[in-house]
C-alpha cells in the first residue's frame, strides 16, 4: 500500500504569480525555471506521474482562497480530481469574510469522497484560527463530518508567522470546538513543544510533515513521530514545491518501526480523512 499525501496542490498562474511566492521558489531553487524564466504549472497528469514516482497513491490537492478572491478554486480543484478520480481527494477552500456563503459552500461541495475536508490558510489572510470569522467554519466542518486543515509554526512565506502559533491561537479553538478534527500542516516548527503540548491535550489535534524533505525533519519532531505523535502524524510533501520521492529520501533515516511507518505514510491519514 503506497503513501498518502495530505498536502498537495496544483497551482494556477494566480498562485504562482504572487509575490509571496517568491521566497519559497528560492528555496526550492524552482525560480525562474521554466521558458522565459515563468516556471511551469502542474497539471493533474504532472502530479500523477510525481505520486507514481514517489510511491503515493493519493494526494489531497488543496482550494487556496485568500481576501483578495481565490487562488485555486473549488472549481478547479474539482475540474483536477475528475482528471485522476482514483488518485486525487480535494480540501475545499472558503471566503472567511462571507461566513454564511462560507458554510453553505461546505454544506455543497464537501461529501467526504471528492472533497474530504477544508483548509483555510492563516497568514493568506493574517487572520489567527482564533479569530470569529473561522468560527462558522469549524461548525459546518463538524456538521460535515471532515477534518479542518490550517497551517502551523514558522510562514515560508514573506508574510507573518505569528498567525500559526499554536498557543493560544490553536488552543481557544480545540477548547471551544472538542469535536473538531483538526490538522495543522508544516510540522509547527518552532513551537514543537506546543506541539507536543497539544496532542496530549485534545485527542482530535493531528500534524503533518509537509514543506519537510524527511531528514530536514528537527529532531524533538522526529522523537514526538516516535512517541506521543505515532497515531497523530501524517506524510505531506506541499507539492509542488517538494516532491514526493524528494520529501521521501531520508525515510530510513528516520528510525521508525514498520507500525510507526505504515501509520505515517497512510494509516493514520485514512482515518482522519475517511479514506
Amino acid at each position: 500500500m503506497g503513501a498518502i499525501d495530505v498536502w498537495a496542490q496544483i497551482t494556477t498562474r494566480r498562485m504562482a504569480d504572487q509575490l509571496w511566492m517568491r521566497t519559497l521558489l528560492r528555496w526550492t531553487g524552482q525560480e525562474g525555471s521554466g521558458q522565459d524564466g515563468e516556471r511551469p504549472l502542474p497539471t493533474p497528469q504532472s502530479t500523477v506521474a510525481a505520486m507514481d514516482a514517489g510511491g503515493v497513491d493519493i494526494s489531497l490537492v488543496s482550494a487556496w482562497s485568500s481576501p483578495a478572491g481565490d487562488l485555486i478554486s473549488n472549481d478547479e480543484v474539482e475540474a483536477q480530481i475528475e482528471a485522476a478520480p482514483t488518485r486525487l481527494r480535494g480540501l475545499a477552500c472558503v471566503d472567511l469574510n462571507n461566513p454564511m456563503e462560507a458554510v453553505r459552500e461546505i454544506r455543497r461541495r464537501v461529501d467526504g469522497k471528492r472533497f474530504v475536508g477544508v483548509r483555510i490558510v492563516p497568514w493568506v489572510w493574517d487572520l489567527p484560527p482564533n479569530d470569529r470569522r473561522y468560527y462558522p467554519v469549524y461548525a459546518a466542518c463538524i456538521e460535515a463530518g471532515v477534518p479542518f486543515c490550517t497551517q502551523i509554526g514558522h510562514t515560508g512565506p514573506l508574510k507573518r508567522s505569528d498567525t500559526g502559533r499554536l498557543i493560544p491561537y490553536l488552543e481557544d479553538v480545540l477548547l471551544d470546538f472538542p469535536e473538531l478534527v483538526l490538522v495543522g500542516g508544516h510540522v509547527g516548527f518552532p513551537w514543537l513543544d506546543e506541539l507536543t503540548t497539544l496532542t496530549i491535550k485534545f485527542p482530535n489535534f493531528h500534524v503533518d510533515t509537509s514543506a519537510y524533505a524527511l531528514h530536514r525533519l528537527p529532531p524533538d519532531f522526529v522523537a514526538w513521530m516516535k512517541g506521543v505523535g505515532r497515531s497523530r502524524v501524517m506524510f505531506g510533501t506541499n507539492w509542488p514545491m517538494l516532491s514526493p520521492a524528494k520529501c521521501l529520501e531520508g525515510l530510513a533515516g528516520l528510525g521508525l518501526s514498520e507500525a510507526q511507518s505504515d501509520a505515517f505514510l497512510s494509516g493514520n491519514a485514512r482515518r482522519v480523512f475517511g479514506l
